[in-house]
């Protein structure tokens, strides 16, 4: 979707601010410049009725930092005013490049220490801005959503604390289980699927794919993600099947019971192309089961997209199927860090959504509704028409 095709009819909450922590610098460079280019070129009416330098600038990045003493503890600061403005904090919990000193040892920053970091540059604010955002594309916590036994809730605490100092809005990217905004139920909380941009990248990567029903079909790798291959099935309008994981509960590992087989339930993938889709790639094991139980039935092709590339434990054996000719394609967005290595990698197809967050952040700030974004039905049989699938 184009920025012109958004009716932004309203005007601004306040001022545009944004602000890019340094777990998601390019990405806000990136997503900054779209803005920027967009409303240069806008011909809005309300324009003209909004101060030169409130609406139409060179950059909307606020200038942040988040330093740290010796002791390894830290601090936000912000080097200019933020008064009046609507702030958009855009943070990266899962970036595992960033490093600080602590007491003269290299510390790499975990997804706490990124936590830690958006609360300071929220409490630097101050309760100054008009309105308080986050972009927060992997959920902080959201792997541990639902409590079994003795066991802490801390996504739900997260979003707690963020609500309560300020935060108003809560834009994520394919929650592992949307169902945690019910902690949060009077505060804005969306959970954006890029299935979208995740067509639009296969097409353009694979010129013979074909869509349809006889040439293709959506997997999903477990029952827990079964609603969002059912989306994409609905739409691309092709077969469904679903792997389910057996697990031997009398044993942790890892802290988690090991899976025992990936059973699958669904029509024959026999000649046909398959598209895995989950919410993130960790470790890669249950991916890769996934994608050697379809090439021993016969799949023609096994493209993966999934919107976190982790990759936890290297990239070693996903070389190793890719050669084994198990798995052809693999696709995650640029929503987390992404290690130089990866893009190096001939089976890995980079999903850049920066345009889809700017878009975001533009429709928000004019208080206008996400609906179109949030459901990319129309954008999707667009692209299906414009490459001759429909």
């Amino acid at each position: 979707m184009a920025r012109e095709e958004i009716l932004l009819e309203n005007l601004p909450v306040g001022p545009l601010g944004i602000i890019a922590l340094p777990s998601c610098k390019e990405m806000g460079e990136k997503i900054d410049a779209h803005i920027a280019s967009w409303r240069k070129a806008s011909t809005v009416d309300h324009v003209a009725n909004l101060p030169a330098n409130g609406y139409k600038k060179d950059s909307y990045l606020i200038d942040v930092k988040v330093p740290r003493f010796g002791s390894g503890e830290g601090k936000g600061v912000i080097s200019q005013s933020v008064r009046g403005d609507d702030v958009y904090i855009i943070t990266d919990v899962t970036n595992h490049s960033i490093s600080y000193s602590v007491c003269g040892h290299t510390n790499l920053m975990s997804p706490d220490d990124h936590f830690q970091d958006l609360k300071r540059v929220i409490a630097a604010i101050g309760g100054k801005a008009r309105r308080i955002n986050v972009i927060m594309p992997f959920l902080y916590e959201s792997r541990q959503h639902k409590r079994t036994g003795r066991e802490s809730l801390d996504c739900a605490l997260a979003l707690q604390e963020l609500a309560n100092m300020g935060v108003e809005n809560i834009i994520t990217f394919d929650a592992h289980d949307p169902r945690v905004q019910n902690a949060i139920p009077l505060h804005g909380f969306e959970t954006v699927a890029p299935t979208y941009q995740f067509i639009k990248a296969l097409l353009r990567r694979e010129e013979d794919l074909k869509i349809d029903a006889e040439h293709m079909m959506i997997i999903s790798p477990d029952e827990g993600g079964t609603s969002r291959a059912i989306y994409y099935s609905n739409v691309l309008g092709v077969d469904l099947g679903v792997f389910y994981k057996r697990r031997d509960y009398s044993k942790i590992v890892n802290g988690r019971n090991p899976i025992v087989a990936h059973e699958y339930l669904g029509a024959s993938v026999e000649g046909k192309d398959c598209l895995v889709i989950d919410d993130m790639i960790s470790s890669g094991e249950s991916m890769l089961d996934v994608a050697t139980e379809l090439k021993r039935r016969k799949a023609k092709r096994v493209f993966i997209a999934s919107s976190f590339g982790l990759f936890t434990n290297g990239f070693a054996k996903f070389d190793e199927y890719y050669e084994k000719g198990l798995i052809d394609r693999i696709l995650t967005t640029n929503l987390i860090y992404q290690d130089p290595e990866l893009l190096t990698k001939p089976y890995y197809t980079n999903v850049d959504m920066s345009k889809y967050i700017a878009l975001i952040i533009e429709t928000l700030n004019h208080d206008a509704s996400l609906s179109e974004l949030l459901n990319p039905v129309t954008r999707i049989q667009n692209i299906l028409k414009k490459y001759g699938q429909i």
